[in-house]
């Protein structure tokens, strides 16, 4: 049996090739040469952006602000974004363009398209939830690495496909949960991973709630807007301006069919910081309890080693979470962006010195997975990471929808004795996408 055709990436074989060999970059200037601003070709990575709208159009942004990166493409099934976008792109290298050494910024549709290209290097992906599987594995296939927004997947197994799919082809995946790379989160986490609030009893994390199966009434598609390809895998349903809106707290991120909720959503941050502060980056809980007004107050997670952890707005005791809560036999821990405290105070005083447990430091979300891009070493929040974290979403949704208890097992990934909830592990998808 032959084994997986591996594809080398326009990067890749810019570095190894002769310069005789190479074809004509996409700006020849007098910055090909490099220089500390600007780095020669081979230094530069080609990148396409795939999805621009809300956090599409800020992650193009940041991107285009790192010197090492040459943005080649951009592609949304909304033709006026993604017009917008190459606008962006272009203006970004105007005088590159002005003096005619710089061929723009494609456009496309289709991301199959832009995934076949060789002369794109990495992409990053920022679409609705129940297309991030199906993108992902098929520019992993093309040699692409891969920048994908949170929260990893619709399903637990299309996390797992992700997976593998990476890990086949040898890529690198940065899952854009960026709360890994802000200091705060790393620092409380190094707290309760060094033991300084004690033996770790219960974690609360302060996020929303599922999505629904949501309807909304049929409006007019668009000028310019595909919404066939918008829907995808997803069960057809007739356009509606809302259903397909990224508005936060709104929009898809409500469906069912599209979205998690608030639990994937925010879950997909703040549950991670769980799973990082606990050390379950490759593990997860055994139990999953959905409240019931008597033993369960709030959706409840068991993890073997003792740990419970609450899908909570509030501590007994402590009153309003303020996003991740770790409480231990010696102290507490508070987190969220901006925010930092500890109980007693002088825990947040404590230093992290060089013996103790030192969590990975990023210089940045996007930079970081640039740096690893160049170096092939596994991000902040690689894909494995973003799997097991999102896994703890999709269980509690699970919980949440069929409103009964559920056991998991973190090592074979499967929900124990009960097939019907065993269902929800995937979805089926419309024809002709197939995971």
């Amino acid at each position: 049996m032959k084994g997986p055709k591996v594809r080398i990436s326009r990067r890749e074989f810019v570095a190894k090739a002769s310069a005789a060999a190479v074809a004509a970059p996409w700006v020849i200037s007098a910055s090909a040469i490099g220089g500390e601003a600007r780095p020669a070709p081979s230094g530069r990575i080609a990148m396409g952006c795939i999805g621009i709208g809300n956090m599409g159009s800020g992650n193009l942004q940041s991107f285009l602000g790192h010197g090492d990166v040459q943005m080649v493409a951009v592609c949304d099934v909304d033709r006026g974004k993604r017009e917008r976008a190459r606008q962006r792109v272009d203006g970004h290298y105007g005088g590159a363009r002005a003096s005619g050494t710089y061929k723009g910024c494609l456009e496309f549709a289709d991301f199959r398209e832009l995934a076949a290209r060789e002369d794109i290097d990495a992409v990053m992906i920022a679409v609705p939830d129940h297309w991030h599987a199906l993108i992902a594995i098929e520019c992993a296939k093309h040699g692409k690495d891969i920048y994908c927004e949170k929260p990893l997947s619709l399903t637990i197994r299309e996390a797992r496909a992700m997976v593998n799919a990476v890990r086949r082809y040898g890529r690198v995946f940065q899952t854009g949960s960026q709360q890994r790379s802000e200091g705060n989160f790393r620092f409380a986490c190094e707290l309760v991973r060094n033991g300084r609030i004690g033996k770790v009893q219960t974690v609360h994390v302060n996020v929303g709630g599922p999505s629904s199966d949501l309807r909304f009434p049929e409006q007019p598609v668009p000028d310019g807007f595909d919404w066939d390809m918008w829907l995808g895998p997803a069960p057809w349903r007739p356009y509606n301006s809302e259903a397909c809106s990224g508005d936060y707290g709104g929009g898809w991120r409500r469906v069912r069919d599209f979205s998690g909720g608030g639990m994937t959503d925010w879950g997909a941050h703040h549950f991670d910081i769980a799973q990082w502060g606990l050390g379950m980056d490759e593990s997860g809980p055994v139990e999953v309890h959905p409240p019931d007004g008597r033993e369960y107050k709030s959706l409840t997670y068991k993890y073997a080693n003792g740990v419970v952890m609450y899908h909570s707005g509030n501590a007994e005791g402590h009153g309003n979470v303020n996003g991740v809560l770790f409480t231990g036999t010696d102290g507490k821990v508070e987190v969220n962006r901006g925010y930092l405290r500890t109980w007693p105070e002088d825990i947040a005083k404590q230093q992290i010195g060089p013996n103790d447990i030192n969590l990975y430091r990023s210089p940045g979300h996007h930079a970081d997975f640039l740096q690893c891009v160049k170096s092939r070493k596994r991000p902040i929040c690689d894909v494995e990471i973003g799997c097991r974290s999102v896994t703890v979403c999709h269980l509690g949704n699970i919980a949440y929808w069929l409103k009964r208890s559920i056991k998991w097992d973190p090592v074979k990934e499967e929900i124990i004795g009960d097939e019907a909830a065993s269902r929800w592990l995937d979805r089926p998808r419309r024809a002709p996408w197939r995971l």
